[in-house]
């Protein structure tokens, strides 16, 4: 079993190297599955609505906390472990991280119990591996505002706590730079893409793959 997350502010090209990086595990033999947080599985979707819709703008930073946990915890049981139980590889669109990142780091929560939480919420499921695509907040809003629909509800806070969401990453990244591998979001999509394959070809060589059952 490999779990693999992207982490990233937003704007900066998760979802379009997840769907590369698919292909490419695709092609060389593994079986994959995609899924993203708040989401992935029926029940956290309608978790992920009630967050992401503008209207909600009201929502307290408690519950919003409550309501990403309570979603991790529903994906996790209902599509993320069975397909790791089947020796998928599993590739995440966000996850702990961004909990850290948007509500400890950004919102101001206390850093140790949101590591608390997520431990409990995801029973104790780490990523093997953590791409984080970094991006100047500047330039990601503006590539985020410029995708076709309308704007998330956290994509319609302020520059400032996109600022405290980055240097929170980066933060995190420091902390365990052997599972998180930070990449350059000015990069070309291709060098990015390149830059991803390497990481995931080593996690995956090192982990045997033959030997990625739960």
């Amino acid at each position: 079993m490999i779990f693999i997350t992207f982490e990233g502010p937003e704007g900066s090209g998760k979802t379009t190297q997840i769907d590369k990086l698919q292909k490419y595990l695709n092609k060389t033999g593994f079986t994959t599955i995609k899924t993203r947080e708040p989401g992935g599985s029926p029940i956290a979707e309608k978790i992920r609505e009630l967050l992401l819709d503008p209207a909600n703008k009201e929502m307290a930073a408690a519950t919003e906390l409550l309501l990403y946990l309570a979603s991790r915890a529903q994906h996790v049981r209902d599509k993320i472990l069975p397909a790791l139980k089947k020796g998928k590889v599993v590739l995440c669109d966000r996850f702990n991280d961004s909990t850290l990142a948007y509500q400890g780091y950004a919102r101001g929560f206390s850093k140790e119990i949101i590591e608390k939480f997520n431990n409990f919420a995801a029973g104790g499921l780490k990523p093997d591996l953590t791409i984080y695509l970094d991006l100047d907040v500047k330039l990601g809003l503006k590539r985020a505002h410029k995708r076709a629909g309308k704007k998330d509800r956290l994509e319609l806070e302020k520059k400032a706590f996109h600022e405290k969401v980055r240097k929170g990453y980066l933060a995190i990244a420091k902390k365990e730079p052997g599972r998180i591998k930070i990449i350059d979001g000015l990069a070309s999509r291709e060098e990015i893409t390149d830059k991803i394959a390497v990481f995931v070809d080593r996690k995956l060589k090192n982990a045997g793959k033959n030997s990625r059952t739960c």
